[in-house]
């Protein structure tokens, strides 16, 4: 199936845009699973369900005339991005209907990837704005966050998908955890 999911993508990045739909038809299940995963702690009554998440990045992805995935990995790196920023929007227009945007601050004692949830907008919106101040301490840190968090990478994929070892992911996911707990707790690392 990997095999075959890189030979469509470069009959796609080759310009064979037909191709896409055969693209998702393969990959549709586990993106399927990842998002059912992602919203599976989601509360009752919320409007997000997983196919339609499934669907919007679908749509997010088919839209992008110059795409350049490489490998499996990579093209789960993208979707991770696009459930990233659908998931965030998705929380911010609730709050903002909701709430009137008005958001309680979440203080974490141990962050890892099941500690915070987007089944809960505060925690997506949490993690898009600590993704924003890392990004800019550390760039790969922050895609790695992305991958695990709204992804739902292994340390393995991510590691593919970074085109880094498996042991600098896992060094560079606990150091990335620290540096979360420590923003979300207030003590801050210098």
């Amino acid at each position: 199936m990997a095999g075959e999911i890189t030979t469509v993508l470069r009959e796609i990045e080759q310009g064979d845009r037909k191709k896409v739909d055969v693209l998702f038809s393969h990959v549709y299940p586990k993106l399927r699973s990842i998002a059912a995963r992602l919203l599976s702690r989601e509360r009752r009554g919320n409007s997000m369900e997983p196919n339609m998440l499934v669907n919007e990045v679908y749509i997010k992805l088919v839209d992008q005339q110059q795409a350049t995935w490489k490998t499996k990995s990579h093209f789960f790196a993208v979707g991770a991005e696009a459930m990233r920023r659908i998931l965030v929007d998705h929380a911010r227009h609730r709050n903002r209907l909701k709430h009137g945007g008005a958001m309680v601050r979440i203080t974490l004692t141990d962050m890892n990837a099941k500690a915070l949830s987007v089944g809960r907008d505060q925690d997506v919106l949490e993690v898009a704005e600590l993704l924003d101040k890392l990004e800019k301490v550390d760039p790969r840190q922050a895609k790695l966050v992305e991958l695990r968090f709204f992804g739902g990478l292994t340390l393995d994929e991510a590691a593919e998908a970074l085109c880094v070892s498996r042991r600098t992911v896992a060094y560079e996911w606990r150091m990335a955890q620290a540096w979360m707990r420590a923003e979300l707790t207030g003590n801050t690392l210098k």
